[in-house]
């Protein structure tokens, strides 16, 4: 360790959260940085090298440096340019945005952080939550009659039921069972599930562990698996809830925006990159379905000139679109918890300790 204090950056804390945890960190040892504001990703395509240059200078400096999740990505070129670099501390058990193998090469420790007050659940319980209030609000015209009410005006249009309808899930994961169980028991939807390798068997074991009979009275699968064109075609709600991948990145296109019926609703809590959001925009501004509801973006924080902050959405013939600047997951008592284990890992490097919720 070298004599003087160790300098550190906390990266996108939106909220301030992160302050009061790392302000009880013995000053004459470590000096803590802030940022809240989030530079564009050093490996999108659209990011200029003049920008790419501007986030390792802000980060250059630093020998720890602590993320959120996935908001600043760490490919492996922009890991080369920081030297100084000893210790990356995320949150959740995996982050994606993080080249691992490079770390690993540069020994580099990687840790993240867990929800210990529901272990497993990494913001699962959250984003459930989440992708349930917007499925409602998307049905209800919540954010849309609530604008016109505060602004002089009255009802808009219909709102629309779901009792009885059919909830597609593309994933049928932790958080896709999560949403369909939700769905399933308050409202009587019935649930179709796909995604590439999903069996109806393995669906029928997921509907008994969720404590589902695998089939009701009249013979009717609980979870019934469909093909992808199926999924898209009779679904009223689709809701995306797939793991991002190289091979999942774009699963959701034209194709399949296509299939979807007029009155159905488009879903995405999951990340935005499983979408092909050109598709997507372009068939919201056809009027092609009743309304997408979406937490996640293909780039992130969504820019001042995206086409989903200038587009009138909901006028001239143009779908109803809900949008949330990704709240999955952001619980003030989660990531409360996340950044006081972070601090935990960062005196257990210091005194040379092994790191809880090591990612290598």
């Amino acid at each position: 360790m070298s004599s003087g204090p160790i300098k550190i950056a906390v990266l996108d804390d939106y909220q301030g959260i992160s302050g009061p945890k790392y302000q009880k960190l013995d000053p004459s040892k470590y000096e803590v940085a802030f940022f809240k504001d989030t530079l564009p990703p050093y490996n999108h395509p659209d990011t200029t090298q003049d920008v790419k240059d501007k986030l390792v200078a802000r980060l250059e400096p630093f020998a720890v440096i602590c993320t959120m999740r996935e908001r600043t990505p760490f490919p492996k070129e922009l890991i080369s340019r920081l030297p100084n670099l000893k210790l990356l501390l995320t949150t959740g058990n995996r982050n994606l945005g993080l080249d691992l193998e490079a770390f690993k090469e540069r020994g580099i420790p990687v840790a993240g952080a867990v929800d210990r007050a529901h272990a497993g659940s990494v913001g699962s319980i959250s984003t459930t939550e989440h992708c349930v209030a917007m499925i409602l609000a998307a049905a209800r015209n919540i954010a849309q009659d609530d604008l016109s009410v505060k602004t002089g005006g009255w009802q808009t249009v219909p709102a629309v039921s779901l009792r009885g309808k059919i909830f597609g899930t593309a994933g049928l994961g932790r958080l896709g069972i999560a949403v369909a169980k939700i769905m399933h028991l308050a409202f009587g939807m019935r649930i179709i599930a796909w995604s590439t390798n999903l069996t109806q068997d393995a669906a029928d074991e997921k509907a008994r562990a969720t404590g589902f009979p695998v089939e009701d009275e009249n013979g009717e699968k609980t979870f019934k698996v469909v093909s992808k064109e199926q999924l898209f075609s009779t679904a009223d709600v689709v809701s995306i809830h797939l793991v991002l991948s190289d091979r999942s990145r774009g699963s959701v296109s034209a194709a399949d925006l296509a299939l979807m019926k007029p009155s159905a609703i488009f879903v995405n809590t999951s990340r935005g990159p499983l979408v092909v959001e050109k598709d997507l925009q372009d068939a919201l501004e056809q009027g092609k379905i009743r309304a997408a509801a979406l937490d996640v973006f293909e780039k992130e924080p969504l820019p001042l000139d995206s086409r989903w902050r200038t587009t009138k959405w909901g006028q001239d013939g143009r779908s109803r679109v809900l949008l949330t600047p990704h709240m999955g997951y952001v619980e003030e008592a989660t990531l409360e918890a996340w950044y006081e284990q972070q601090v935990e890992n960062l005196l257990r490097w210091e005194k040379k300790e092994d790191l809880t919720t090591p990612l290598y």
